[in-house]
C-alpha cells in the first residue's frame, strides 16, 4: 500500500485499541478494491476525546467507535442515524457538509452474528452480561427481534437503569440477579480481551442456555467460548460480528462500493490465525 498526499485517512479510536483487528479488516478491503485509503487505529484517552473528535471534523474524517467512547461520541456528533439514537451508542462516524454524522452499525453486526447460530428467533430468552454500548445494540436488536432479555452487570445500579432504559424502547427486560433460565447468552463486556480475564458470566449460572455469542474476539477464541463448548453449547466469538459490523460501516464510509465481506472475514481469520 503505497500511501500519498490523496490517500484518505480512516481511524478507529478507543482505550485500549491495539487489540483491534478493524485497521486490518478494511485495509484488506481497499486493497482488493483498489482504494486509495488507510485505516489506522488510534488510541484516545477519554480527556482527549473531544479534541480528537474536533480534528476528524476539521478534516473531513470518519472511522469506528470503540470502548470506552462509543456513547460519548453519541452525544457529540452533530446528526445521527435513528438507530444511533435509538441505540444512544455510536461506533461509525463520517463527515457531511462539515459535520461529523453517527451511526451504530453494531446493531446489525449483532443481529448477523446471531442469525449465524440460530439464535434470533421471536420470542428466544437473551441474557447480556454488561451494560455499555455493545450491549445497548444488543438491546435494540432485541427489540427488533422480539426477544426477551435479562441483564447481568457487577454494578447492580447500572443493571436496573439499563432495564429500566431497555423496557422504554420496548423489550421486556428483567435484571439477572442469580441463575435465570435463557436461550441465548450475549457477552457484552470487554472481559476476555486478556488472557488472565474472569469468564462473564458462569456456565452454571445459566442453565439451559443453548447458544452464546461472545462479542469479544482473540486468537484461538475466547476462554469462554471454549468453556460454553465443553458443555455442548453452540458458541461463537466476536469474528463474525466485527465482520458483519464492518461491512455495514464500509457502506458508509464508500457509498458506491460494496464491501468485500469475503476478503474482510479471510482478513480477521488470518489475524487470529484460524
Amino acid at each position: 500500500m503505497e500511501i500519498s498526499a490523496k490517500t484518505r485517512l480512516l481511524v478507529v479510536i478507543g482505550d485500549p485499541v491495539a487489540h483491534s483487528l478493524s485497521p486490518a479488516m478494511h485495509n484488506a478491503a481497499f486493497r482488493a478494491l483498489g482504494i486509495d485509503a488507510v485505516y489506522v487505529a488510534l488510541r484516545v484517552a477519554p480527556d482527549a476525546l473531544a479534541g480528537v473528535l474536533a480534528a476528524q471534523r476539521a478534516t473531513g474524517g470518519a472511522g469506528n467507535v470503540t470502548v470506552p467512547h462509543k456513547e460519548a461520541v453519541e452525544g457529540s456528533v452533530t446528526r445521527k442515524t435513528d438507530v444511533c439514537a435509538r441505540v444512544g451508542a455510536c461506533n461509525t462516524f463520517w463527515t457531511e457538509d462539515g459535520v461529523l454524522v453517527g451511526d451504530n452499525t453494531d446493531v446489525f453486526g449483532v443481529t448477523q452474528a446471531l442469525a449465524g447460530i440460530g439464535g434470533s428467533g421471536k420470542g428466544t430468552r437473551w441474557l447480556v452480561v454488561g451494560t455499555g454500548g455493545s450491549a445497548r445494540a444488543t438491546a435494540v436488536a432485541a427489540a427488533d427481534l422480539g426477544a426477551l432479555l435479562w441483564v447481568r452487570s457487577r454494578n447492580p445500579g447500572r443493571a436496573q437503569e439499563f432495564a429500566s432504559w431497555s423496557n422504554s424502547i420496548g423489550v421486556r427486560t428483567q435484571v439477572a440477579h442469580g441463575p435465570v433460565e435463557i436461550d441465548v447468552a450475549i457477552n457484552a463486556t470487554p472481559l476476555g480481551l486478556a488472557g488472565h480475564d474472569p469468564l462473564p458470566v458462569d456456565v452454571n449460572h445459566i442453565p439451559g442456555v443453548a447458544k452464546a455469542l461472545d462479542l469479544v474476539y482473540a486468537p484461538g477464541e475466547t476462554r469462554w467460548v471454549h468453556a460454553l463448548r465443553e458443555r455442548g453449547i453452540a458458541a461463537m466469538d466476536g469474528r463474525e460480528m466485527l465482520v458483519q459490523q464492518g461491512a455495514e460501516a464500509f457502506r458508509r464510509f464508500f457509498p458506491d462500493s460494496a464491501p468485500p465481506t469475503d476478503v474482510m472475514r479471510a482478513a480477521v481469520n488470518r489475524a487470529l490465525r484460524v
